[in-house]
């Protein structure tokens, strides 16, 4: 809400009702820094109220976070009044790793980012594209570090992967990991629910090809699909081919090769990143993605200016009335 603050708006935030201690922890913090009650209100509740608050005229600008169907829907409704839309949805995030990667910089990379949250988040690695020279080496790495991670209470010293959100969520996982199978995808490791109280799920590594419509979506959970390719412009060509377009990675020493990933014939998403995870918080960059991500922005040093309205303004403090294109009505 820093954007809103520094800019004079007020900040109308509807949460989803699983996580209403957060609301209520959020809005106490702020309460006990002396915001005034009128530039934050913060409620929970379903799509009914979204909905109230997409078609409010009230409200100029709609900031969404969610996935993309609907993200589509908020942006129709609020596009049929006028208003202004914000959006920030679902990911499919790859990382590349080429044949002349530190390999072990990759593997501790894409540990963090495909279990750490327990795979919840828009910047979750999703996807792992691996040249054919280094795919079994850097395949027995991982399938070795993934049997040391830690499931469990996540406020335990050394847990990596901690529940799911909601048994709705541990649901989606199953009929996922069904959908993998009749795609043709293979079941590395994990794959499985974990029965136990609350909705923990295995860490998940899956071999399938880039062409399964499976892959083209976000499932929202600790899986990583991998795949070989050949050649820089087979990882770049796979990478671009999902709806999705938020985060991507590549890992490599070449300056050729990251100089051809930044650049306009490299990845689509809206951040592109070398030599590090997909996911993370840069505060000081725009964070935010193309194609079904949305285009939305947050953070960075204009996303302020997503909260403002342009004006162009002319004073004439003369006598005279200048006209465009030299119109003149004589004296």
């Amino acid at each position: 809400m820093k954007p809103q603050e520094e800019t004079g708006k007020f900040d109308c935030e509807r949460n989803l009702d699983s996580v209403n201690i957060l609301t209520k922890l959020v809005a106490g913090v702020l309460e006990k820094n002396s915001l005034p009650p009128a530039i934050f209100t913060s409620f929970c509740g379903g799509a009914d109220i979204g909905q109230a608050i997409a078609k409010d005229t009230r409200i100029p600008l709609v900031s969404f976070t969610g996935s993309s169907k609907v993200g589509l829907m908020v942006q129709q409704t609020v596009n049929q009044r006028f208003g202004k839309c914000l959006l920030e949805l679902s990911g499919n995030n790859a990382i590349i790793v080429m044949d002349d990667a530190d390999i072990q910089l990759a593997v501790r990379s894409i540990l963090f980012a495909a279990v750490g949250t327990a795979g919840q988040r828009c910047t979750t690695c999703r996807r792992l594209l691996l040249h054919e020279s280094i795919y079994d080496r850097v395949i027995d790495q991982l399938l070795s570090v993934y049997k040391q991670v830690k499931v469990g209470d996540p406020l335990e010293k050394g847990t990596l992967l901690g529940p799911l959100h909601t048994s709705e969520s541990r649901k989606n996982f199953e009929k996922g990991i069904e959908t993998i199978k009749s795609q043709g995808g293979k079941i590395l490791t994990g794959g499985s629910v974990i029965e136990s109280e609350g909705n923990y799920v295995q860490p998940t590594i899956v071999e399938i090809s880039p062409k399964a419509d499976v892959v083209k979506e976000e499932l929202f959970a600790p899986v990583l699909y991998v795949m070989k390719f050949q050649t820089l412009q087979d990882a770049i060509e796979i990478n671009n081919s999902v709806p999705q377009g938020l985060s991507s990675s590549i890992f490599t020493r070449k300056p050729e090769v990251i100089f051809k990933w930044i650049g306009p014939q490299g990845s689509d998403c809206g951040i592109v990143n070398v030599n590090i995870p997909t996911n993370g918080a840069e505060i000081g960059g725009a964070f935010g993605g193309e194609k079904a991500t949305g285009g939305g922005r947050e953070a960075g040093s204009d996303s302020w200016k997503q909260y403002m309205r342009r004006s162009t303004c002319t004073i004439n403090y003369g006598n005279e009335l200048p006209l465009a294109q030299g119109i003149n009505f004589g004296s």
